[in-house]
């Protein structure tokens, strides 16, 4: 069985897979993730994804790399990281009151196959005040997630409701993960 490697220094991707009982390795990828306006968001994830995994498989060759990205996406626009407070209030002022999407691209790549799927989910946010979007900021939450919110922590009252899989929100579609592992034929 080919070890796993996760690409990806996300806690929250290493927490799904753990709870998940798999076991594997994290070794982050060093590509750097660059939003244009030209991609598509589904395009972009399954770029970032794969180019992710393919970073660390190149150093990794004998390994089964996970590589996985997270983009939020309003009206095909895409909201990443926050680079600072306004940014952050300015993503939660549009995603207010509103539908977005989630997508998360995941690449599982090794010698003999690679895989490569996005998962997308509708979030609708309630509308927030002034003072949650305030509150919300200054818990420092917003910082290092897509969309500057994270519904695994405080964001999770921000959500109004999801049409989805919830665990792709949070960074890793991990039931669909676990199936495409499976179709690895020396893994799971």
């Amino acid at each position: 069985m080919k070890p796993l490697i996760l690409a990806s220094q996300s806690p929250r991707r290493k927490q799904l897979l753990e709870q998940a009982g798999l076991s594997f390795t994290v070794i982050p990828s060093d590509v750097e993730e660059k939003l244009t306006k030209k991609n598509l968001p589904e395009d972009l994830v399954a770029s970032l994804a794969y180019q992710k995994a393919l970073n660390v498989y190149e150093r990794y060759p004998d390994h089964l790399v996970l590589g996985s990205d997270t983009v939020v996406s309003l009206d095909s626009h895409i909201l990443g990281k926050p680079t600072d407070d306004d940014d952050a209030r300015r993503m939660l002022r549009m995603l207010s009151g509103g539908w977005h999407t989630v997508l998360t691209g995941v690449t599982l790549l090794s010698a003999e196959k690679e895989v490569t799927f996005v998962e997308k989910t509708e979030v609708k946010f309630f509308s927030l005040s002034e003072e949650d979007i305030s509150m919300y900021i200054k818990s420092g939450e917003p910082v290092d997630k897509a969309g500057a919110y994270g519904i695994q922590g405080l964001g999770a009252m921000l959500v109004e409701k999801i049409n989805g899989d919830y665990f792709a929100i949070v960074g890793l579609p991990i039931a669909k993960v676990v199936r495409a592992l499976k179709t690895f034929n020396d893994h799971v």
